[in-house]
């Protein structure tokens, strides 16, 4: 597979995947008690580990052929 054509697919994984994250997070963040602590944790903790799971995905995609 051509590095143009993965770093292709591994944008729309990318994109594919912040569209979910901010969804799941947004619904869940409903459910956290509405103290600014609280919120400040969880939304700090979300904001921060969503880049984790995409390590793999960015790896594949600037691996050399």
């Amino acid at each position: 597979m051509s590095p143009r054509l993965r770093k292709f697919i591994g944008m729309i994984a990318i994109l594919a995947f912040c569209g979910l994250y901010v969804v799941v997070v947004v619904s869940v963040g409903d459910h956290i008690p509405d103290h600014w602590a609280a919120r400040l944790a969880y939304y700090g903790v979300a904001g921060t580990v969503w880049g984790v799971p995409l390590f793999p995905l960015i790896r594949w995609m600037n691996r050399e052929p």
